[in-house]
């Protein structure tokens, strides 16, 4: 009882109360952060919201933070030093900052220290250089060859059904959770418990959670604390050659300044996990709707494979899986002609900024041969620039290519369903049918 007195109060703190207020301003005026967390229309069409920020210049002062969706403001301040990177809650007022500390269980966040989302120099530099050294570029290619091997398995098994599927259960999920679960050593017997703990954290990056959101993340954050510390002591002892047992090796190979602590080690593994996962599912539901709707792309890219990674350039610029990020300011500084006084909070809206006239023309049309579609600043910038871009892209192009390939007369078979969540875009369900399969090429 008293645990989830606690949790009661910990959601009011971190949620609940933004959550009311948010309700409230929404049905009393038009504050742009107020509509961004409590009203529907915004989560149902991101890029009308946008649009409409946009008029009212590069940098828009709400009530209680700034907002932008220009595109030179936003890559400006995420390559800034004048800025640094926010953490769960740190943008609450005082009292409410003050309750999510003495309420904390202790467990890892994917958007708390030590998370490399949340901290900076020096332990930003200690740390992303020592998971570089594992996530190489050769790492990653040996990866793509399991990406390609596990598409095509994939593909093999829905040759078996009949009538329609929903693609992303049956395919836009399982991809990643393979590669995750190959990053992390994790045994075949434990990839659904991985599937799981990331379904149940997708809300975790947003703010302003129902009880009920709140409470699965609690459930997804508990569930993969207690498995992670199991997992982490059996790869130390028996290490394989996952790219997790490699970095615990090089950690406890470095010199004493430079090695990670268990907890860092631990927070690298959920962060591979929440950035891993769920970006990439949404970047193949994304895409498959995507495409679904434009066959004439369809033809194009069958006639021209070597479009492919442009392509995913632009499904990322034009639908981000990542919707936004939000950067303090470490001292008064103006940026887009605003004047921002230190400590106060600026959203990047990094889907508006990715459609942005100024940069890209016609901004709303999906143009596979755009040929500035890798302007999109889907995978952030700077210091904190996605470690793991170069697979993502990998397992967008492969897992695409793939399916269109093996079921080119894949047609939707209903509207499905977006996932209840703010700053990741997807789709929770996507109803396919998928027609005659071909053959896989090379078999």
């Amino acid at each position: 009882m008293a645990a989830d007195l606690q949790q009661r109060i910990r959601w009011l703190a971190l949620h609940g109360v933004i959550r009311g207020l948010s309700k409230v301003a929404v049905r009393r005026g038009q504050d742009p952060q107020a509509r961004l967390i409590a009203d529907p229309a915004v989560r149902a069409d991101p890029a009308a919201f946008a649009d409409e920020l946009r008029g009212r210049g590069p940098v828009i002062r709400c009530r209680a933070v700034l907002m932008t969706v220009d595109h030179q403001v936003v890559n400006e301040i995420l390559r800034s030093d004048d800025f640094r990177v926010s953490s769960l809650g740190a943008g609450l007022p005082k009292p409410l900052q003050w309750i999510n500390r003495k309420t904390h269980p202790g467990l890892l966040h994917p958007i708390e220290p030590p998370s490399l989302l949340s901290i900076e120099p020096p332990d930003h530099t200690r740390c992303r250089k020592l998971v570089s050294s594992v996530f190489t570029t050769r790492a990653v290619a040996a990866l793509r060859e399991r990406v390609q091997q596990t598409a095509n398995d994939l593909l093999d098994d829905l040759e078996r059904e009949s009538g329609v599927v929903d693609i992303v259960e049956r395919y836009c999920s399982q991809l990643p959770v393979a590669v995750i679960s190959d990053i992390l050593g994790v045994p075949e017997r434990d990839r659904r418990h991985i599937l799981h703990f990331g379904e149940l954290g997708a809300p975790s990056l947003d703010i302003g959670l129902s009880w009920r959101q709140y409470t699965q993340v609690h459930e997804g954050l508990v569930g993969f604390n207690e498995w992670l510390g199991g997992h982490m002591d059996e790869l130390r002892r028996n290490p394989g050659d996952d790219l997790m047992s490699q970095l615990i090796q090089a950690s406890q190979a470095a010199d004493e300044g430079s090695r990670l602590t268990d907890r860092e080690l631990q927070a690298t593994a959920g962060l591979v996990l929440a950035a891993g996962f769920e970006t990439t599912v949404n970047l193949l539901g994304n895409g498959i709707r995507m495409l679904l709707e434009t066959p004439g792309h369809l033809e194009t890219l069958a006639a021209r494979p070597e479009l492919w990674p442009n392509a995913v350039e632009e499904i990322l610029r034009l639908d981000s899986p990542v919707q936004m990020s939000a950067r303090f300011a470490r001292r008064d500084v103006t940026v887009g002609g605003t004047e921002i006084k230190r400590g106060e909070l600026v959203i990047l809206h990094l889907a508006g900024a990715n459609r942005d006239p100024e940069v890209f023309t016609d901004p709303h049309r999906f143009d596979i041969e755009r040929d500035n579609a890798g302007r999109h600043l889907s995978f952030s910038g700077g210091r904190h620039f996605c470690l793991g871009a170069a697979l993502a892209r990998a397992e967008g192009e492969v897992g695409l290519r793939t399916f269109f390939e093996r079921y080119p007369d894949a047609r939707l078979a209903g509207q499905g369903s977006r996932r209840d969540t703010r700053v990741l875009r997807g789709w929770s369900t996507l109803p396919i049918t998928l027609g005659t399969a071909r053959a896989a090429l090379g078999s």
